[in-house]
């Protein structure tokens, strides 16, 4: 399968969550099996020769994409949290929405000393959830210089942000507009 046809596979959502916006809905890739296994596939491709020993799988649809990518490389899934979803003791990171604030938030006790973590997500907008991640993994002590992404939409700036953190940033498929 062709990332054009990958492309295909994502339906857009006019006018959503707002006027103006194309939302870029990944739920029907999803559900198509071999669109779903390809871009695994793919993922896996893009990751081969980073040397991460973790993924880091950003909740919620990074669990998704980040579980499978860390069983095809052989390697461990750190969940990034949405705040207060741990039940141990853990470090958070704010960042800035749209229309307010969220945070992030990570079991630092699974990073290793050695680790270099790779990040992924479905979608790569302005890069604030990423960063947040990204800064968070950081300060628990792990490596981390690559984010991985189905799908980047370049006109918001993502991977320019990410990129001047010292991230770099790839993507299957990218949707111009927002």
């Amino acid at each position: 399968m062709s990332r054009d046809e990958l492309r295909q596979l994502v339906r857009t959502v006019p006018d959503f969550p707002s006027s103006g916006i194309q939302f870029r809905d990944i739920t029907t890739l999803l559900a198509h099996g071999e669109g779903l296994s390809a871009s695994v596939d793919m993922l896996a491709e893009m990751a081969a020769d980073l040397g991460a020993t973790k993924v880091a799988g950003i909740e919620a649809r990074g669990f998704i994409f980040g579980t499978a990518l860390a069983l095809r490389l052989g390697v461990g899934l750190v969940p990034i949290r949405k705040a207060g979803k741990l039940p141990v003791e853990c470090i958070g990171e704010d960042y800035a929405l749209e229309y307010g604030e969220a945070r992030v938030e990570l079991d630092p006790s699974i990073i290793e000393s050695d680790d270099k973590v790779l990040v992924v997500d479905d979608l790569l907008a302005t890069g604030g959830t990423a960063l947040a991640a990204v800064r968070l993994l950081r300060r628990a002590g792990a490596d981390v210089a690559h984010a991985l992404f189905v799908i980047d939409l370049p006109e918001l700036n993502g991977a320019k942000a990410l990129a001047e953190e010292g991230i770099t940033t790839h993507a299957l498929i990218d949707f111009a507009g927002h």
